[in-house]
């Protein structure tokens, strides 16, 4: 006669090399964070001169000015002053801003990765007057140069304007020249010299197109600022200091309307200084916005607030890959007790080799998943490799458990655990709630199916000779 192991042993044993699986699976999910960062690398390379995220500020009249300012100075060892003349900026944001946006989207490819890129055409009218009660700002009316007057316009990626920009004041076009930016976008974009006279308003039309990918982002500037954005994307996403006033999506498109006074943006129509970089926040661990840091942006002088529109994609291959790796031990452990309770209550014996191969297949199933996921979508490959695993490892339970009959059981046990990842991966607002009740019921069918075992004892087996 020879002695069995006890069932507390095969469990202790299952448990250990089910342990031992997490060192693949956190090879996968390393594998699936290299593998987003080619994305990411081939996406950067697919919009190389194209233009990047793209930031619009302006228009901002910019007009020169002089102040006297006292000077101290050594003269022999005295400290002496004198008055000097101090050249310096002032900035007027117009009493109101009209864009409009027709937001156009372009994918391009480069092997199997897709990058979403877009041309921003803009069209847009403002006006610009002194305000009233200007004499409070202390800055003399004849201290100001408006034969020096510059109107600027920011564009975070100058890279991406087109050629057919227009620029009208009052009726008459202006030559655009580059360069000299605002703070707001790091000294970038065009600018022209306006001939205003300082009494009446200052009409200004403009009209050009800008290139960018993943989103675009304006600030606004000004008493009223209105955006109203077009376009034939699905699947937009509204993130910044401002949300929409109104919005449609459908799958067809979207528009969206913004309003944002100077009230809300906490800025006067004049200003002695450029607020300086938004604190751009991403949208997207994988697809958003580029973003500056918080920190960065404020100890650079970043005041000034956003509304952004980025074009994302509705479902992130990498992002459901790598949430569905997270449910892997869950899979090892249910197939696991399944063969366990072979074991224990109808006697098929399963050995620590027929565990760790069972647990290779299951592991296999995310290197699958992963691999034709980048070249047919997430659920195609899903499909594929779900039906591949649950294939190889009930033909391999039939001879491990001694019966078709119980590699059914197997098969009925993947498909169930398959389905209910994908159902996870999709509803995931409810994905917390509906893993801690199938844990709940699998936990409560082991132990009424174990009731009546004898964890610690032994059992004596006949041994041929």
């Amino acid at each position: 006669m020879a002695t069995e192991r006890s069932p507390g042993w095969k469990l202790f044993l299952a448990g250990i090399i089910g342990i031992a699986l997490i060192i693949p699976l956190m090879m996968i999910y390393a594998l699936v964070w290299d593998r987003q960062e080619q994305s990411n690398i081939a996406q950067n390379s697919i919009a190389a001169g194209w233009g990047g995220p793209q930031v619009i500020v302006g228009p901002v009249l910019v007009i020169p000015y002089t102040v006297n300012s006292v000077e101290t100075f050594d003269e022999n060892g005295v400290r002496k002053n004198r008055n000097v003349l101090v050249k310096k900026e002032l900035f007027l944001s117009p009493e109101s801003n009209a864009l409009k946006t027709q937001l156009k989207p372009e994918r391009k490819k480069k092997s199997i990765y897709e990058s979403v890129l877009f041309v921003a055409a803009n069209e847009g009218a403002a006006r610009f007057a002194f305000p009233a009660d200007f004499a409070q700002y202390g800055i003399p009316r004849e201290a100001l140069n408006l034969s020096g007057a510059e109107l600027r316009f920011g564009i975070s990626d100058a890279r991406g304007l087109q050629n057919d920009s227009k620029v009208f004041a009052n009726g008459v076009a202006l030559a655009l020249q580059p360069g000299k930016g605002l703070s707001a976008s790091n000294g970038s974009g065009f600018f022209s010299f306006v001939d205003w006279d300082g009494i009446r308003p200052l009409d200004v039309k403009y009209d050009f197109a800008v290139r960018g990918n993943k989103s675009l982002t304006i600030l606004p500037r000004g008493g009223v600022t209105t955006w109203d954005v077009k376009s034939t994307w699905p699947n937009p996403s509204f993130a910044g200091d401002f949300l929409p006033t109104k919005r449609t999506v459908k799958p067809s498109g979207f528009t969206s309307n913004h309003a944002v006074t100077n009230l809300a943006l906490g800025q006067s129509l004049v200003s002695t200084d450029d607020p300086g970089p938004p604190a751009l926040i991403a949208l997207n661990p994988y697809n958003g916005a580029e973003a500056v840091r918080e920190d960065v942006a404020i100890a650079n002088g970043g005041k000034s607030q956003t509304a952004t529109i980025g074009l994302i994609e509705p479902v992130d291959l990498y992002s459901q890959v790598d949430r569905s790796v997270k449910y892997g031990f869950l899979f090892i452990g249910f197939t696991f007790l399944a063969f366990l309770m072979f074991d224990l209550i109808a006697g098929a014996k399963v050995a620590a080799a027929e565990y760790l191969l069972t647990g290779a297949g299951l592991v296999l199933f995310f290197v699958l998943l992963l691999a034709f996921a980048e070249v047919v979508g997430f659920m195609w490959a899903y499909l594929v490799a779900a039906s591949a695993i649950t294939g190889l490892l009930t033909a391999y339970s039939a001879a491990v458990l001694k019966s078709w009959m119980r590699a059914r059981v197997i098969a009925g046990l993947l498909v169930g655990l398959y389905a209910t990842l994908y159902v996870l991966l999709n509803l995931e607002a409810y994905s917390l709630i509906i893993g801690s009740l199938l844990l709940f019921v699998a936990l409560a069918v082991v132990m009424w199916a174990t009731r009546a075992i004898d964890w610690v004892g032994s059992r004596e087996v006949s041994e041929r000779v």
